[in-house]
Formats: structure tokens, sequence, C-alpha cells
């Protein structure tokens, strides 16, 4: 069946989707302890299609800060890539890569926010890799943006880019396991409409 819309998703779909999400995911994880010289390991990810306000109430609000690192990807497939960075995750970052951490958003200097900017693009280099050699197709990704603001204006970038298509958003999210913790690790990934009917096509489903 071929989806003109994210809510023609069915459930066989959705898990494959889930599927891509974990292999991806597992691939990030695997580079940010590379980068930070630490195991870390992942929870499964959940893989759900949710409308914007589902998503503001599942991460705290439209006016909760966050920081977020964003990718567009093009080539045989189109899309935006949000990753999300809590200061718990921060934190972990900063603490075993500068020997420091913070106590808001606002302590952060160049220095550090080019270091979670390189982290962010790694990892999600990383979970585009693993989907382009799930499927077979050639990704390339912009240089990535990073921003902190309210949640509702970094979300309003994939939906003013794809908002013609859905008002909805697939977000992955799981929990980093690093030194004990467990981090929320939130990704959204908004494919044009056209290119999650070709992944998904690629993948028999």
């Amino acid at each position: 069946m071929s989806i003109k819309r994210y809510d023609d998703l069915d459930h066989m779909q959705i898990d494959v989707l889930r599927e891509i999400g974990s292999i991806g995911s597992g691939n990030a994880a695997t580079s940010l302890a590379s980068v930070i010289n630490q195991k870390i390991t992942m929870t499964i990810p959940t893989v759900q299609i949710l409308d914007a306000n589902k998503i503001f109430k599942k991460l705290g609000g439209p006016e909760k800060i966050v920081s977020a690192v964003l990718v567009k990807f093009s080539g045989e497939i189109e899309g935006v890539i949000l990753y999300l960075q809590s200061l718990e995750f921060i934190n972990i970052v900063l603490k075993n890569t500068l020997s420091k951490t913070i106590g808001s958003y606002e302590e952060l200097s160049s220095l550090e926010l080019s270091a979670l900017i390189e982290i962010g693009n790694i990892m999600i280099s990383s979970y585009i890799s693993a989907i382009s050699k799930m499927i077979d197709l050639k990704i390339e990704l912009t240089v990535p943006a990073n921003t902190i603001n309210m949640l509702g204006a970094i979300m309003n970038v994939p939906m003013t880019e794809y908002g013609f298509s859905s008002d909805k958003m697939m977000i992955i999210d799981g929990k980093i396991i690093c030194d004990g913790n467990e981090i929320e690790s939130n990704l959204i990934m908004v494919p044009e409409i056209g290119s999650l009917a070709t992944i998904l096509k690629r993948l028999g489903v």
C-alpha cells in the first residue's frame, strides 16, 4: 500500500520503522561512546507518529527550553532530523570531554556549543548511515545547525519545512545509559512523505 500521509502507516510499517530506529540508535550510541570514551548502552527505542501538540506534551511543553542540533538530509530521500540535547546529556558530554558540567544552557561557551554540535552531528550521521545501508540509498547531510530555544520555536522548523504533507512527525526516543544514569534521548525525524514511502518500499512493506 502506497502511503500519502503519516496517518496511513499501519502497525507492520511502524514496527519496521521501530527496527530502523533501534539499529540507528545503536549506531549513534556506539559513536557517542567512542567520542567520550565511556561505556554507553541504549534502551530499545520507541517509535511514535505524533502531531506537534502530542510531542510537546511528551517532551515537557512548547515553552520548555531545550538545545537541539538540526540537520537536513537530501539525495534519494529528503527530510529533517532534530536531535534534542537535555542538560543531563550535555553534562555527560562535557564531563567526559572538557572535565566540567553546567547548571543551565546560558552557561555554555562557544567552545562548548561547538563540541555539542559536533557530538550531535556524529550521532545523527551515524543514525543516517545505518538507514542508508539498510535501504541502499544515497543520503547527503547538510552542515549541522544548533539552537537553544523554546521547544515550540524549535519544532516550527520541521513543521514549516514539511507542513504541506502532514502535521505529524516521527519521534524516536529511548534512554542512554552511562555511569549508571539513564538519560532521555529524543530524535525527531521528519522524512518528506514521498521519501517515507520510498524507505518503506525498499524495506518491502
